[in-house]
């Protein structure tokens, strides 16, 4: 059956619904999530999976409703032990955005998800997608959840091989709003999710094992692997460097401004390499310019790298020797010892540094070799 003839008749439509939940029923995934009907707990797992893959969140959705089982838990939370249970998933903005949501849903609304879309949609980090699935898959509300999965399912489906503009928007959800059962709308919100993650996948979808072929004109012509066409990424590539300062056995860490990239995080004092720069001399001109000191000598440590938002960074971590005393401010600047460090929230790359250092303490302890002062 044509995939364009499925909004035309009642029975088709019907039929592709019914096919999709059976398949689902046979062949979901067993999910943490998919075990409640709380919205809190479907809430945490939209948000977690927003820019990150099922099988790297299961663990960190599990470490956090541990921490936070409900939202008057997560609402009470400092906002550093919020960052700090969120470290690893990246996308920070939408921790910040969890935790205020978490107070305002207590504060003005008794600790009870509202179950209307107004109410809903106005929250902090509640788009279109989030408030739909919060309401589909927790309150069994028909209205239908258009992730990537789906997206790229329906496009297939409906042979639309120019996602840009808002026509193919319009058609998709046209196409979701018509196939969206009034029984189960949350299963089979669930079930699309799946059907996409697992079978129209954005490379070699397994089409002779989709349950729907029949109904995808995308297949029935050819063209299923270049819909949606492949998406263009340019990553622009920077060395930072870092300075790891001792003071005794505590190293010395700052926080991040509380607007812009990584807010609120912290890290090690240092920065970005500029142009003609050699790692050395960008360090003492980031010390210089960030602290007020002067470099004496530095010893390399280690290089890593991580990725964020276009960039690909490598960060360069140096130990140092410094010949004044650095300028700190209490309210941004700690010492700490290296099993402190890890109670504090860090970037993902820095947090491989405090990882090493972590790991370097015990061993430096056992050798009986002193540290020494390095200010």
């Amino acid at each position: 059956m044509p995939g364009g003839r499925l909004t035309n008749r009642p029975s088709a439509r019907a039929g592709f619904s019914r096919t999709v939940l059976e398949w689902y029923r046979r062949h979901h995934r067993r999910l943490p999530w998919r075990a409640t009907r709380d919205p809190y707990g479907i809430w945490i797992s939209e948000i977690m999976l927003q820019q990150t893959t099922v099988s790297a969140v299961i663990p960190h959705y599990e470490k956090w409703m541990e921490i936070f089982p409900d939202v008057r838990s997560l609402a009470r939370s400092s906002a550093q032990k919020v960052l700090k249970a969120w470290q690893g998933l990246g996308y920070y903005q939408r921790a910040r955005n969890l935790h205020q949501t978490a107070r305002i849903v207590v504060r003005d609304f008794g600790g009870r998800f509202p179950s209307d879309h107004e109410s809903l949609s106005v929250l902090p980090g509640f788009g279109p997608y989030t408030t739909a699935a919060v309401l589909s898959l927790a309150f069994d509300l028909p209205y239908p959840v258009l992730d990537a999965n789906v997206r790229r399912t329906a496009m297939r489906i409906l042979a639309i091989e120019d996602e840009s503009g808002r026509r193919a928007e319009k058609t998709v959800m046209a196409f979701l709003e018509d196939v969206l059962p009034q029984d189960n709308p949350g299963l089979f919100n669930q079930a699309m999710m799946e059907l996409g993650s697992l079978v129209c996948r954005p490379t070699s979808p397994f089409c002779l094992l989709c349950p729907v072929a029949d109904h995808c004109l995308a297949f029935d012509r050819g063209i299923q692997e270049t819909i949606p066409p492949p998406e263009k990424r340019s990553w622009q590539r920077i060395d930072t460097v870092v300075a790891v300062i001792r003071d005794g056995d505590k190293i010395l860490i700052q926080k991040r401004p509380a607007k812009g990239l990584f807010a609120g995080l912290w890290e090690f004092p240092g920065g970005k390499r500029e142009k003609g720069e050699t790692l050395e001399r960008a360090l003492a001109r980031e010390l210089r310019e960030e602290l007020g000191v002067n470099l004496l000598e530095a010893r390399f440590l280690l290089k890593v790298s991580h990725s964020y938002t276009q960039f690909q960074a490598t960060l360069h971590a140096y130990e140092v020797w410094l010949e004044n005393q650095p300028r700190l401010r209490r309210d941004r600047h700690r010492w700490l010892t290296p099993g402190r460090l890890g109670h504090y929230p860090f970037h993902s790359g820095s947090a491989k540094i405090v990882r090493y250092l972590e790991k370097l303490e015990p061993e430096t302890a056992k050798s009986g070799k002193p540290r020494g002062r390095q200010l």
